[in-house]
């Protein structure tokens, strides 16, 4: 984890966020890169090459005053901060930065809201866990103090979820952590004890840490199961594979890793299949 992408809009939410990222990059050694996706005016962002307009500058300037704001911040001295912008939708601006910086990791804030409010405000976190192509951690609260002990991991114990999972033990390894390994059995997918423990030992053989927990979990449904889970153990960090789903097949067949991104008190990482 040596670099880390914050995106901001100056939120105190994004701020949790950032604070998460500083926790880890002191720890690590980590740089931080600062996205911060400028919201021009519609105007302005249909012209041909808003770049050559004067009235983009004080979106610009008013945006380098925030930066300015968030350096000198005391969570962030000695730290390796980076500054990048984007005008574009802000999980294309996230992908961009990604890609030409390296980036290990994204850690991003989220508003916390439920029901009908996480339609709109909710949806810019939701399309970064779903298109982003390396892990996405979402910080839902202030965390005064970021230390994760009990990780919870929830997968399907499908081939298809060997790379996320392998992905998710190297993260463990990386914060410390104990993982357990969760599989939520519910009423409309039900399969025996034997049958989970077979897809769990096929799925498991190839760890090679031995710091882990192989659980089962009954609840009536996946999502409840995973929170109910992560509530007995204690959890610090609950953790999920996504499939990264579009458009209308991804409205209908929902995901249960964007539900616990809008419905989790704990912090949630993703990782993509």
């Amino acid at each position: 984890m040596k670099r880390l992408l914050v995106p901001t809009d100056f939120s105190p939410q994004a701020e949790n966020a950032l604070k998460v990222a500083a926790k880890m990059a002191a720890k690590h050694g980590s740089e931080i890169y600062i996205l911060h996706t400028l919201e021009l005016p519609l105007h302005l962002a249909n012209a041909a090459d808003p770049n050559s307009l004067p009235e983009p500058l004080f979106f610009i300037k008013l945006a380098e005053k925030h930066f300015l704001e968030i350096l000198e911040q005391p969570y962030l001295q000695d730290i390796v901060i980076h500054e990048a912008y984007g005008h574009d939708e802000i999980y294309t601006d996230i992908n961009e930065a990604v890609k030409m910086n390296d980036i290990d990791l994204v850690v991003m804030g989220s508003h916390g809201v439920s029901g009908f409010k996480e339609m709109f405000i909710g949806s810019n976190t939701e399309k970064v866990v779903r298109t982003s192509k390396i892990p996405v951690l979402v910080i839902k609260s202030e965390q005064k103090d970021f230390k994760i002990n009990n990780f919870v991991f929830a997968t399907d114990f499908s081939k298809e979820s060997r790379k996320p999972l392998m992905e998710a033990q190297r993260f463990a390894g990386e914060v410390g952590a104990k993982m357990h390994l969760l599989y939520i059995n519910t009423p409309g997918g039900f399969k025996t004890t034997e049958q989970i423990n077979k897809m769990m030992n096929n799925l498991v053989n190839k760890i090679d840490d031995d710091n882990y927990t192989l659980n089962i979990y009954n609840d009536t449904s996946v999502e409840k199961g995973i929170l109910n889970f992560a509530k007995d153990t204690q959890a610090n960090l609950i953790g999920m594979s996504t499939h990264g789903r579009k458009g209308l097949s991804h409205f209908f067949n929902g995901s249960i890793s964007e539900d616990l991104v809008n419905h989790a008190i704990l912090p949630v990482i993703t990782f993509k299949i």
